[in-house]
């Protein structure tokens, strides 16, 4: 082989590396930009979810406070309805008649639990931001 060919062959060879290293940037590029758009649609579907999260806290709060509301209402007029059938039961001692007075069911008295617990789990929404 003559110094020109290899010289042309080393010509050819790093003219082939430029190319080849040129494609793996491109290749590479690529691969960063569809990360990039991918970390972009995660952290919108993030925001998204925070929102749902949020606004089914704020309605199981909103829930709770009227159900604790009613549980108060429930126990008041139970007690007023212990208090209104003793005057009955006095009344009917007095008067000697008898008076169909119904029982408190006991369901009414007892509290209610639910299956879950009762303290919502706030996050904050940087938690979800890279």
């Amino acid at each position: 082989m003559s110094a020109g060919e290899i010289e042309e062959r080393k010509r050819k060879r790093m003219l082939s590396n430029r190319e080849s290293a040129k494609r793996s940037r491109m290749k590479k590029q690529h691969h960063l930009d569809e990360l990039v758009n991918e970390m972009a649609r995660f952290s919108e579907e993030n925001d998204l979810i925070l929102r749902q999260v949020n606004l089914i806290t704020a309605k199981y709060l909103r829930l709770d406070t009227e159900n604790e509301v009613m549980r108060t209402q429930v126990m008041e007029l139970a007690g007023r309805l212990k208090f209104l059938n003793s005057i009955l039961r006095l009344e009917e001692e007095e008067s000697g008649m008898s008076l169909d007075i119904p029982e408190i069911p006991g369901s009414l008295l007892k509290q209610w639990t639910f299956p879950c617990s009762a303290q919502p789990i706030l996050m904050p929404s940087s938690m979800f931001h890279c």
